[in-house]
């Protein structure tokens, strides 16, 4: 049948195209054939196994998700429900300088590799090993994977509150180009914390020096989101440079009441390092965070939520500040008492979060904790709810835009070839949804929730999700780092 010019799998009709690339939205069919986009155009004479008929709703690229933390979760729960149902079809893993690979454990997981699961959750000693196993559980979405410096340190270092002797980079070095060699992305850091903090800016520029003749990238949890927020930057350009790479600041905000507004100030500075080298950034649509319970973050100015204790389970749902009333000790007493624990912090003002969003240089990233017992909503809606809420209810960004945010603009900063665009020839990662009733249902109280409106969702020409339900067809693969697909990486950025 395939020797037809004219025979495709699966026919889409009628569809508003947003092809990636930020262009207005045209009216087009698009035939899918071997995993691919086969034609785009009125395919009014092309025959197809499958027909849909979009009816004037939206197809898109599928999502990128720049920013996961679902490195175990595509091995454990491939079918990967809080991702496939917001029209995401490639998770990028091992951000925040935490990875499931390529890692040795002496003991438990220090924090907040614990994110990630417990001990029994990291069995991935090489990068090869990941990948193996990313394609032995077939999960429903594709993979690509960043390598986490905390990882690297754990692996290499007796005790992470210390700088790296030059040997012990060296054997980091070894490690990060290993799993350069099997396509890893590039070097992620977590230098906010306490596992990371010690590690001094020159340490970070060394493992970095790998990356260039890669191809790879830097995406860097600064040290710091607070008020010395602009010298964290001004350090992430120096690693930037140094190696000369492309950066990317993971989950740009301004943390902290005494930081609220200062979001001109921060976009003027990521503005200024744009003029001289690659640097970009993604953000999460909410004004909350999450991570693991940060003791230094317990000051009473802000309220944060339990999301999960160890020794105190009861607690999950509650404000530290209700814990410590309800024991009768202060918030910080509480905290410790709650340790180790998970958190949501209540931190960001809603001006900061949209003119983040809304800058030309932002991608979208859930930063999802799959496994928090009570995860924060942006696990199950990140990407509806910049389509939904802050697109068209809010009208921050014009839906093509938004769209670009999460496809063609992430696919050619991460290297991911040939994905992120509706192109011919490209791989067939496809969403329809309906923009007019696309949204996220996924609330604090109630985050488990799919969205509402992502009506179909196709991952390398496999029909994955359709009208609320998987089809049981599971077709993501693990995905190196390919080159840039327009131009130079700089041009990507």
């Amino acid at each position: 049948m395939h020797s037809h010019p004219e025979a495709a799998d699966t026919l889409i009709v009628g569809a508003q195209l947003y092809d990636g690339t930020g262009a207005p939205p045209v009216e087009r069919d698009v035939a899918i054939r071997d995993g691919r986009i086969a034609a785009i155009g009125n395919l009014s004479n092309w025959l197809a196994e499958e027909v849909i008929e979009a009816e004037g709703r939206a197809l898109a690229p599928g999502f990128i998700d720049v920013h996961t933390h679902d490195d175990t979760h595509v091995i454990r729960s491939p079918q990967m429900l809080p991702k496939i149902t917001q029209g995401v079809t490639t998770v990028i893993v091992g951000n925040c300088g935490i990875s499931a690979s390529p890692v040795s454990l002496k003991g438990d997981p220090p924090d907040p590799m614990n994110l990630l699961g417990e001990r029994d959750a990291f069995q991935y000693p090489t990068f090869a090993d990941y990948v193996s196993a990313v394609n032995a559980a077939r999960p429903a979405v594709n993979v690509g994977a960043l390598i986490g410096h905390t990882a690297l340190r754990n692996n290499q270092m007796d005790r992470l509150d210390r700088a790296a002797t030059a040997e012990e980079i060296e054997r980091m070095c070894a490690q990060l180009e290993e799993a350069l060699a099997h396509g890893a992305l590039g070097l992620s850091s977590g230098l906010a914390y306490g596992s990371a903090f010690a590690a001094p800016t020159e340490e970070v520029m060394a493992l970095a020096e790998p990356l260039a003749a890669a191809g790879a990238l830097y995406t860097t949890h600064m040290r710091t989101e607070f008020d010395a927020i602009l010298d964290a930057m001004d350090e992430a350009y120096r690693v930037g440079r140094h190696a000369r790479v492309p950066v990317v600041i993971s989950h740009l905000k301004c943390a902290g009441p005494s930081n609220w507004g200062r979001s001109v100030e921060v976009l003027k500075s990521l503005e200024g390092a744009r003029g001289g080298q690659p640097v970009g950034c993604d953000c999460y649509p909410y004004n909350r965070s999450s991570s693991t319970l940060d003791l230094k973050q317990v000051t009473g100015d802000i309220d944060i939520t339990i999301t999960w204790s160890e020794p105190h389970p009861e607690m999950a749902g509650k404000l530290i500040k209700e814990v410590a009333a309800e024991w009768g000790v202060s918030q910080q007493e509480a905290g410790k008492r709650l340790q180790p624990a998970g958190a949501v912090y209540h931190n960001m003002s809603e001006e900061d979060v949209r003119r983040i969003l809304s800058h030309p240089a932002t991608m979208v990233g859930s930063d999802g904790l799959p496994n928090d017992p009570l995860p924060h909503p942006r696990l199950w809606g990140a990407f509806p709810r910049v389509l939904g809420h802050y697109a068209r209810d809010a009208a921050l960004l014009p839906l093509e835009e938004a769209v670009r945010k999460m496809t063609s603009l992430s696919a050619r900063r991460f290297g991911l070839a040939q994905r992120g665009e509706v192109h011919i020839g490209y791989h067939a990662d496809l969403v329809l949804f309906d923009p007019a009733k696309v949204h996220d249902v996924a609330t604090f109280d109630k985050p488990q929730q799919p969205a509402a409106g992502i009506d179909a969702v196709w991952v390398n020409g496999v029909l994955s999700y359709r009208d609320g339900a998987v089809t049981g067809g599971r077709a993501g693969r693990f995905v190196t780092r390919g080159a840039p697909s327009k131009g130079d990486a700089q041009g990507a950025f």
